[in-house]
């Protein structure tokens, strides 16, 4: 007989953490165990009678019918409305792709973890790490809400790892002082040339930037405020408005003197732009914060093409700044590495890691550490000039 906190006898199987939560255990007939827990007694009661009832009387509850398929459709559709469009594309194609022609059309309760490792094993020859991590982790999340929900008694992920890497930190890019002087010296006559800088200056995620509006900015505070994010989907052929990747992404970050500039100069010249019919759209998206309805205007965009009168499209950046780092004789990298470039610069100067984390707009101090903060040759050696001159400050 488990006990409360007070001595108390709870009941069979039953017991009361130091949290004031109660545990329920139930040990089933070919050994397999089950364990919930709770926030009163009688919920704590009624789930282990209702396990006993099931055991008893050879019950199969709707779960153990339940295909992966139907489980993954229910769960992308009801259980993460809240994630980033991105986010549940991905999980979608990574199943689509890889985890439904091994374990799609079996039964849920069915999939162990060797069917897991199957599926992450016929990956390997093919796919790059990232994209194994990927289908490993859709496998996780997905999997992780069946039990939470009680469609499963145990993970079938559970002691499945994969081993073909993921590509390591070091490989992604990002501009040394040097480099960065260069680009930005050959991109001042690249029509592109404003948002780069803007970038450096202010560490936006490339959807943040193209989704930019005036409201965004106050002018007396000289601030820019992260709600929003605009995308095009080549696949679908249409614009979609977003909000940031996480609620950690909602942000307002101060303005640099030349990220103020930059912005400004924009704004001073934004009744002698070119603008297409496609500004006449408005493009709803739901603020992840509140799960409210809230609304784009396309007209009011920050950056514009200055010869379509349209926003520039996500890969049209990337594929100019390719053709600049070949005129520039520095070796080719993507927007997102100015991303990484002002982490390190950020690092370099002196910005302290949490700042910088809220900066980035990262839930996880992790994340912009490990992942976005580079270090270069010349951090080393100023690191070794700093400690000398204190060994020489403290003698």
């Amino acid at each position: 007989m488990g006990k409360n906190l007070k001595g108390r006898e709870c009941g069979k199987g039953i017991c009361q953490r130091k949290d004031g939560k109660y545990t329920a255990r139930y040990t089933a007939k070919n050994g397999s165990r089950r364990e919930k827990h709770f926030d009163t007694l009688p919920e704590a009661r009624n789930w282990l009678a209702d396990v006993q009832y099931e055991e008893k009387h050879d019950v199969r509850s709707t779960s153990s019918e339940m295909t992966v398929d139907a489980w993954f459709e229910f769960w992308i559709t009801n259980l993460i409305v809240d994630l980033a469009p991105n986010t549940k594309r991905n999980y979608r194609e990574r199943y689509c792709m890889n985890i439904q022609p091994v374990i799609g059309s079996m039964r849920l309760c069915d999939v162990k973890p060797m069917h897991c490792k199957i599926v992450l094993n016929r990956m390997e020859a093919t796919y790059a790490g990232s994209t194994i991590r990927q289908a490993y982790i859709t496998m996780g999340t997905m999997f992780r809400a069946a039990v939470m929900n009680d469609m499963l008694t145990k993970h079938p992920m559970n002691g499945v790892r994969y081993t073909k890497p993921v590509r390591a930190v070091d490989d992604i890019k990002f501009l040394t002082v040097e480099e960065q002087k260069v680009f930005l010296e050959t991109a001042k006559r690249s029509h592109n040339y404003r948002q780069y800088l803007l970038l450096l200056e202010t560490g936006l995620r490339t959807s943040e930037m193209i989704g930019l509006t005036w409201d965004a900015i106050d002018w007396k505070k000289r601030t820019l405020t992260v709600s929003k994010t605009l995308e095009y989907r080549h696949g679908e052929g249409v614009w979609r408005a977003g909000p940031p990747k996480t609620a950690s992404s909602y942000r307002t970050i101060p303005l640099t003197t030349r990220a103020y500039d930059v912005l400004k100069l924009c704004y001073d010249e934004r009744h002698i732009r070119k603008e297409s019919e496609l500004l006449s759209q408005i493009l709803e998206y739901v603020d992840r914060r509140t799960g409210q309805t809230k609304y784009l205007c396309m007209r009011d965009l920050v950056f514009i093409n200055y010869r379509t009168g349209e926003p520039a499209k996500n890969s049209s950046y990337d594929t100019h700044l390719y053709k600049l780092c070949d005129e520039a004789k520095i070796k080719r990298f993507s927007m997102h590495a100015l991303r990484h470039t002002y982490a390190t610069r950020a690092i370099e100067r002196g910005v302290m890691p949490k700042v910088l984390q809220k900066l980035l707009g990262h839930s996880s101090i992790k994340t912009t550490m490990d992942r976005y903060v580079h270090v270069t040759d010349a951090s080393l050696t100023i690191a070794v000039q700093q400690f000398e001159q204190a060994a020489v400050l403290a003698g």
